[in-house]
């Protein structure tokens, strides 16, 4: 194989790395490092896990992706949005914390995975651009409500069912309120008081892990006898090889809820990744971030982890602490493997509601309200995707909700290209441009001739809409004996929009009303000769610009001045 090939394969931090940044790496890498032990064992705890698998997944994985992906700055690890898909889907099918749930969950790994990385190989990164920001936006914020709410049985120290939704959540902690230990509530509320003023005034400073070691000294000394939780005996040592054990029935089951999981994490990641290459004058590539999280998950269901993504609080802390490249989250898996190996006895008395306040703190900035705020100002229809994917993400449920976000997102979607912006065209003289009579009242018209401009690429579901607003105009001005269609905002057309158009021009030119065609694109002109309308409608297609196409018919009432059309524009 080539030197070329070769690096084509490596990852650009191996290729290009410099010694010069391999200290801002090793100072980023330690701060990820102590930011993912404590975050990574609060997000296994959410996904209904052994805490020690938050550790497994933040250690291989986080090389894998930097084997793969394209992003010099993304951290990848366990986060709260996919904690608590997992553990949603898989404390359907078993009780969480058991062999069985946790068999459930590396293999809803793998799947995530084995379609990450498919995408990737398919070049299918495009398909992020299908799922709306509202309905991620919305989703999010419900998702974080739901997250800090289930998080309050860690805090109060009472027992909860695992409810998703927020109101059956709120029912059972008010019926549970009054079993409240003390002493768990006073360290949660204490502990997300602290991690939130530190986050604030300083966001490089790893303060979970202060939190973390303050509240087990505290357990240690004696909280632990006042009834507050810890998380008990951690296994010491590297994460086992596994295979996930696979059938039918259980993919059937699990697939609806790892492609939820490979969009909303390929979402996350890939948008932290963009903003943040941006900022840093380099591109990510789609595809290859694809295979980088797909590899990370591979190998996480491998290694007794579960699904994995790119966080926004990890890769904002991996920016301000200065990394270069990913060496630094390479070096971040090497310290948790060393973590490991040498100090999980140390975790035995780490109260829960430490980690609880953990992923409290941690999720509180996803609720949005301005982002809501700003959509509804600027597009009502994208306000209402956001409001309707977070209502009913609160209410009916974290799948469902995103599903209906995304669904009405797609009818939105479906709706805009089968009705398109279609304006009926008029001359503005003090500006010397073609403009839309609604906008442009005072814009000047011919007689006889019918000016539209349709806004969209015209293909078979948005026929009948242009069908039937030439018919309204069409009646409304009787005296029309040309239509002038200018397609200079049509990118494309298909053939069932060629037939139709035809047949169009064939039945009113029987009424005496004929067709002409301004500013056609050259993928257009291509569709409508192959259709034969060169020879039949002639010159009537070619024109140019809609200028040339009225001096062409020389209507007589009122002729056009040459010196009036310079520009040849219409907007």
């Amino acid at each position: 194989m080539s030197v070329r090939k070769l690096n084509a394969l490596a990852p650009d931090w191996l290729i290009h790395g410099d010694s010069a940044g391999l200290r801002d790496d090793v100072t980023a890498g330690l701060t990820i490092a102590a930011m993912l032990v404590p975050q990574a064992m609060a997000y296994a705890m959410l996904a209904g896990l052994p805490p020690v698998m938050g550790l497994y997944a933040s250690t291989l994985p986080l090389v894998a992706y930097a084997l793969f992906g394209s992003s010099r700055h993304l951290a990848v690890g366990p986060v709260a949005m996919i904690s608590l898909l997992v553990f949603t889907a898989c404390s359907m099918l078993a009780p969480p914390g058991s062999a069985e749930y946790i068999a459930t969950v590396l293999l809803l790994t793998l799947l995530v995975g084995v379609l990450q990385f498919g995408a990737g190989l398919l070049r299918l990164g495009f398909l992020v651009n299908f799922f709306s920001h509202a309905v991620i936006g919305g989703f999010t914020s419900a998702a974080a409500i739901v997250i800090a709410l289930s998080q309050m049985k860690h805090l109060l120290g009472v027992k909860l069912g695992t409810e998703q939704n927020v109101f059956k959540l709120l029912a059972q902690l008010a019926r549970y309120a009054g079993q409240t230990n003390l002493a768990t509530l006073t360290l949660g509320v204490v502990s997300i008081a602290g991690l939130y003023v530190l986050k604030k005034r300083y966001p490089r400073l790893p303060s979970a892990i202060l939190f973390v070691v303050c509240g087990t000294l505290l357990a240690y000394a004696g909280l632990a006898k006042l009834g507050v939780a810890t998380v008990g005996d951690v296994p010491r040592g590297l994460p086992a090889f596994v295979v996930p054990t696979a059938d039918l029935a259980s993919v059937r089951r699990l697939l609806p809820t790892a492609l939820v999981i490979f969009f909303v994490g390929y979402m996350e990641s890939i948008s932290v990744a963009k903003y943040v290459a941006a900022r840093s004058g380099y591109k990510v590539n789609p595809d290859r971030e694809l295979l980088g999280l797909g590899a990370a998950n591979l190998v996480s269901s491998l290694f007794s982890g579960y699904p994995v993504t790119g966080g926004f609080s990890r890769t904002a802390v991996m920016v301000q602490a200065g990394a270069r490249t990913q060496r630094a989250a390479v070096l971040a898996a090497a310290v948790i493997l060393l973590t490991l190996l040498a100090l999980t006895p140390l975790f035995h008395y780490l109260p829960n509601a430490v980690l609880a306040a953990v992923i409290v703190v941690a999720v509180a900035g996803l609720v949005d309200y301005k982002e809501a705020i700003r959509l509804f100002k600027m597009k009502r229809a994208d306000g209402l995707t956001f409001l309707l994917t977070f209502v009913c993400t609160l209410t009916i449920g974290i799948d469902q909700g995103l599903l209906i976000g995304l669904a009405f997102s797609l009818g939105l979607f479906i709706w805009r290209s089968s009705h398109p912006h279609t304006a009926e065209l008029g001359y503005v003289e003090s500006e010397g441009i073609f403009r839309n009579l609604r906008r442009y009242p005072q814009a000047k018209t011919y007689p006889g001739v019918l000016i539209l401009r349709p806004d969209a690429s015209l293909y078979f579901a948005n026929m009948k809409f242009l069908e039937d607003l030439l018919a309204r105009d069409i009646a409304a001005r009787p005296d029309t004996k040309w239509v002038l269609i200018d397609l200079s905002g049509v990118n494309d057309i298909d053939a069932v929009s060629v037939d139709a158009l035809g047949r169009l021009m064939d039945a009113y030119e029987h009424s005496g009303i004929r067709f002409a065609y301004a500013s056609m694109k050259g993928p257009v002109r291509d569709v409508v000769a192959r259709a034969g309308w060169a020879e039949k409608y002639g010159e009537r297609i070619r024109h140019p610009s809609i200028q040339r196409a009225l001096e062409a018919m020389r209507f007589s009432a009122e002729p056009l001045e040459r010196s009036s059309f310079s520009s040849g524009r219409s907007a």
